[in-house]
């Protein structure tokens, strides 16, 4: 075993002992009421069904918070997951419009469907996008205040068949955000700079209540310049201008206001000039040279939610949404190849994906005796329209074309004396695929397909300080309109294409105690181990002849997890490690798109006489060695440092300052889900302020 590889785990043992060895005996649920500064595992979670505690979902769950978003003080959404376990940005690291996500070894960096394998949500309005070698999120960081990560299969039922890797599930600021009980209007101003790049941030965010009525309106703009590596090497296309904004408003009906209305509407407008044609691959796509390329991301959601207060068998939601991402691309670097046929993907072109959903999800309340009862039954409708524009014509490699689906799921939850979860689910999709004029004359028909995602998991609290749980999950993937209608010159669309399958299994304990060094402190730690079995996978084949995509035959994705985090009221830490293996049954490769191991540890004092906290973190990352040269990479470690001060009194009460450094050492390195190096070193200052009154 090499050396780096021997101190890395180490390290993440030497931590994670050290944590369990000062514990003692404290209740469960204070355990979880201790809040803390990176306390993540004891944040509430939305996304499963009815909210629970991180700890105490049987499925492997993140939550990301206000208070995480603004220390990372995020350029791209990538920046976001730095710490949590198992997910990670892939493409291009430095540039906001060059990245899509990888869960767990699912996610692809050169090829297509990672926004399928992975379902992306804006306020439950599902997002997808996906273009040639480019990044599939263009959301501005700023408008979010929580992010939710779902890891695995077992998030099939509620998000939609085909989940293999999980749901990435962004919501929106609202206006109560930022007031009190007490004062019904607020004004928040916000600026940041990044000195690498030489970037700058402004947002200004206005909030009212009026009556039963909230609303809030948000406005952010960024730029910066082109970044460097640590070695000092210019990171080409890091050039950027965005602006973003948010319009929300919410109104509160009935007695008790147990009625609701929500419509929200935002926007994110950025352009990057002189950028790779190619923001995802390998260094071989360097020959497409650059463009310029102008995207807007628009998600739009009216949501009516009926509590019935006096009626156990009715909860009910029903929401309208319409995303639209739309990307140009123009002033190719090597324009004057643009022809039809494969050099298309260097002609001035539009890419778009306009999806319009309606869902309907009920919860009723059924418990009895020691049995707290919840079952979810949900109809979800959809269409999605691919749409591509050429100055050459009809785009083979992005092929328009309609995608209709209807999916009817139900999800149990139920819980036996606050000891015992058990949540069974079931849903099915049915999909009607329809090709564009063009795909039908290259060869292309309709087609339909169904797709079924079983799940059971079970959670035991053993006691108070322990507990153990368990997911079973199958899930089918149908194939997208990118994979069935693509064609060229000299390759057809792959119309015999079969789904997806994968079939995973997970087991994991969680451990919790408060109370170990000071009154009121807490240790909290999840471990999962998980196995995945994939059939059919689907894949590019670039043999001349044949169809323009194949099912490959099977492959494994195996590893574990570990997410531990202690809170005190002057000190905390957090630890995530990572470790995912993969092989490609034909070949014993590991896969392309599998992480390298890696280790994530904070430590951190609070010092609450000056509001301020101050902390360090590190990362670990081993080398790995995949079936692709791209994504093959060396190990490396970087470190960051972070300072928080939030004045609560006289004239600078309503300040946040955030201070960082990253990369403090000017490390030079790439992840290897990354397309290009990382940035160097660093330092990043954001100052906000609200007025309230």
């Amino acid at each position: 075993m090499p050396i780096h590889t021997r101190a890395r785990r180490a390290l993440l043992m030497t931590a994670a002992t050290a944590m369990a060895l000062t514990a003692q005996p404290a209740a469960a649920q204070d355990a979880t009421e201790a809040g803390g500064f990176f306390q993540m595992l004891g944040r509430i979670i939305l996304g499963t069904g009815t909210a629970k505690v991180a700890i105490d979902t049987p499925q492997a769950v993140s939550v990301i918070e206000q208070q995480d978003i603004d220390r990372a003080q995020p350029l791209s959404v990538g920046d976001l997951f730095k710490g949590v376990p198992g997910v990670q940005a892939t493409g291009a690291s430095a540039r906001p419009m060059g990245q899509s996500f990888n869960i767990r070894g699912i996610g692809n960096t050169e090829q297509t469907a990672s926004e399928e394998r992975i379902k992306v949500v804006v306020d439950g309005a599902p997002k997808f996008f996906e273009q040639y070698r480019m990044g599939s999120f263009f959301g501005d960081p700023e408008l979010f205040k929580r992010v939710e990560v779902l890891r695995g299969p077992a998030s099939s039922t509620l998000y939609g068949s085909g989940t293999i890797g999980g749901v990435v599930s962004f919501t929106t600021k609202d206006a109560s955000d930022f007031l009190t009980a007490e004062e019904n209007n607020a004004l928040r101003f916000k600026a940041g700079y990044g000195s690498n790049g030489d970037s700058s941030r402004l947002g200004l965010i206005w909030a009212t209540r009026r009556g039963n009525a909230e609303f809030l309106g948000a406005l952010n703009s960024s730029r910066g310049g082109q970044m460097k590596d640590g070695a000092g090497n210019a990171l080409q296309g890091t050039e950027h201008e965005a602006m973003s904004g948010l319009v929300k408003g919410k109104f509160n009906l009935g007695e008790g206001d147990e009625q609701s209305v929500t419509l929200s509407f935002s926007r994110t407008d950025s352009d990057l000039d002189d950028t790779a044609v190619a923001q995802t691959g390998g260094a071989a796509m360097a020959g497409f040279g650059t463009a310029d390329v102008h995207t807007i991301d628009d998600t739009a959601t009216l949501t009516w939610h009926h509590g019935f207060a006096d009626n156990p068998f009715l909860d009910l939601t029903v929401q309208l949404s319409y995303t639209d991402t739309t990307a140009k691309k123009r002033n190719f670097s090597f324009g004057f190849m643009c022809a039809p046929g494969t050099m298309q993907v260097l002609c001035d072109s539009d890419f778009a994906y306009q999806t319009t959903t309606l869902r309907v999800e009920n919860t009723a309340e059924l418990s009895a005796g020691n049995w707290d009862n919840f079952v979810t039954f949900g109809v979800q409708v959809s269409e999605q329209k691919r749409v591509a524009t050429s100055s050459v014509g009809a785009l083979g490699f992005h092929p328009e074309g309609t995608d209709r689906k209807t999916g009817v799921y139900v999800q149990g939850e139920f819980t036996w004396n606050d000891r015992l979860t058990i949540m069974p689910g079931l849903r099915a999709d049915f999909g009607q695929r329809t090709p564009s004029a063009a795909s039908v004359a290259a060869g292309a028909s309709a087609a339909d397909d169904t797709a079924v995602s079983p799940k059971l998991s079970v959670l035991y609290e053993i006691n108070e300080q322990w507990g153990v749980f368990g997911t079973w999950a199958r899930t089918e993937r149908m194939p997208t309109l990118d994979e069935l209608y693509s064609y060229s010159a000299g390759e057809t669309p792959s119309l015999n294409l079969d789904k997806e399958e994968a079939e995973t299994v997970e087991l994991g304990f969680t451990f919790q105690r408060q109370n170990l060094l000071s009154e009121g402190d807490s240790l909290q730690l999840k471990a999962t181990a998980f196995h995945n079995d994939l059939t059919n996978l689907i894949a590019r084949d670039s043999t001349p002849g044949t169809p323009y995509y194949r099912n490959i035959a099977a492959a494994k994705i195996w590893g574990a997890e570990l997410e531990a985090a202690y809170d005190a009221e002057r000190w905390f830490g957090s630890l995530a490690w990572s470790h995912v293996k993969s092989k490609d049954s034909a070949t014993g490769l590991t896969l392309a798109d599998t992480p390298a191991e890696n280790v994530a540890l904070t430590l951190g004092a609070k010092l609450p006489e000056h509001n301020l906290v101050l902390g360090w973190r590190g990362y670990y990352f081993d080398g790995i060695t995949t079936s692709s040269a791209t994504t093959s990479a060396g190990a490396y470690d970087t470190h960051d440092i972070f300072v928080t001060w939030t004045p609560d009194s006289g004239v600078l009460a309503g300040m946040d300052v955030n201070f960082a450094v990253e990369n403090v050492f000017d490390q030079s390195y790439r992840n290897n889900l990354s397309l290009d190096a990382a940035p160097g070193r660093n330092a990043k200052l954001s100052i906000s302020k609200a007025f309230t009154w």
